[in-house]
């Protein structure tokens, strides 16, 4: 990788493209199965081999010129595996206070709900903390709880219980 004056007076990153990294990125520039993001920075990637600019990069890949540049200077540092990864640091963050799904958890295992309801609903949980239905169907998703099912033996308390005949398989 080397740092090269552009002729507006920025700096360019310039790099060389081995064979195999270049068919590599024609694979991932030409397939239907990758994400979108990576194919298109794949094929950004194979015009900057060329020598197209990054104005042009970005022209033809729909994206900003800023773009190309971190697309470039990602792929001068990790090469191809790099190509489609999302940054570090990118995307929505937690929104919850700590330690607040630990307490959705125990509230969710030991506590019932004030209303003499059986079990939680999303929404009673949901109004008790504060927060959005789904955010604690995630919580339960993410915990494997399932508060409205039952895994345990019940005893009937029907009198003649022993005396009636147990239901047939409709199997003979």
């Amino acid at each position: 990788m080397a740092l090269t004056p552009n002729i507006d007076g920025a700096q360019k990153i310039e790099y060389s493209v081995t064979e195999v990294e270049r068919v590599a990125l024609r694979r991932m520039a030409s397939t239907t199965v990758l994400a979108h993001r990576q194919v298109v920075q794949a094929r950004g990637l194979l015009l900057a081999a060329d020598g197209v600019a990054n104005q042009e990069i970005a022209r033809q890949c729909g994206v900003d010129s800023d773009t190309v540049r971190r697309w470039r200077a990602r792929f001068a540092l990790t090469g191809v595996d790099g190509v489609g990864v999302i940054a570090k640091g990118r995307g929505r963050k937690a929104s919850l206070p700590e330690g607040t799904v630990a307490e959705i958890v125990r509230v969710t295992c030991h506590q019932t709900p004030p209303d003499t309801s059986t079990h939680w609903t999303t929404r009673s949980l949901a109004k008790r903390f504060g927060v959005g239905k789904d955010t604690i169907a995630q919580v339960w998703s993410d915990h494997q709880l399932k508060p409205w099912k039952v895994d345990a033996f019940k005893v009937s308390t029907d009198p003649l219980f022993e005396e009636k005949p147990a239901p047939s398989s409709g199997c003979t």
